[in-house]
């Protein structure tokens, strides 16, 4: 019997449960995930233990503005598993600037990067943007997840990139802030910093597939 794939957003579907993506680079993996036929689509996996995105649709987020065509700064590319689902939804006609600090985690990167044109590797700190000032446009949305103490801090200096009414999806990880402090209080706390540039639309935990952390959708002001 013929699986049929439910669409949740505009690019992400599910089908019994598992969240999937449309295969950008057909017939090849990321990390290990299934791939399924569906009619003409080739569809990824795309777990939420392994993608804080993945994790976040799982737990009911409303604001998805990752679409076909979008630009997105994502900070905290690691080796490409949330960003390659991003290529997948922005699609050929949209870009995907991926910062990473890593220098081991960007040879992966870019060994993705040459299979999916959409993505750039970008080499660098997201603390200091003018490393890459002249290589990203302003973006619709930026992504952040980042194991720095000051997360706030960063997702301000690269708002800069991101166009008036724009969206952040930022991934707060109260452990790197503060080991010793109530995670609610570091969450509440990191929103507060970003009152003046930031509204909240919505937060959520990522409880259970990360632990201490906090989604956070933002639109810039």
């Amino acid at each position: 019997m013929k699986t049929r794939a439910e669409k949740v957003f505009d690019g992400v579907y599910a089908i019994g449960g598992r969240l999937m993506t449309v295969n950008l680079d057909k017939g090849r993996r990321v990390y290990a995930e299934d791939l399924v036929k569906e009619g003409s689509m080739e569809l990824r996996s795309w777990t939420p233990y392994r993608s804080k995105l993945s994790a976040a649709i799982k737990n009911g987020l409303k604001n998805m503005a990752i679409k076909e065509g979008c630009a997105v700064l994502y900070l905290g590319a690691a080796n490409g598993t949330t960003p390659s689902h991003v290529s997948d939804i922005v699609g050929k006609e949209g870009r995907v600037y991926c910062v990473e600090l890593s220098e081991r985690s960007m040879r992966d990167l870019i060994e993705l990067c040459k299979r999916r044109e959409n993505m750039l590797p970008i080499l660098a700190d997201a603390h200091d943007t003018g490393k890459y000032k002249d290589i990203v446009e302003k973006c619709d949305v930026i992504y952040q997840d980042v194991s720095a103490r000051e997360q706030a801090e960063i997702l301000k200096k690269n708002s800069q990139f991101l166009k008036k009414g724009g969206y952040a999806y930022f991934v707060i990880k109260s452990q790197s802030v503060d080991i010793s402090r109530d995670p609610r209080e570091v969450f509440k706390d990191e929103l507060k910093k970003l009152e003046d540039t930031f509204e909240v639309m919505e937060t959520m935990s990522l409880e259970p597939y990360d632990s201490a952390h906090l989604f956070a959708v933002l639109r810039k002001k």
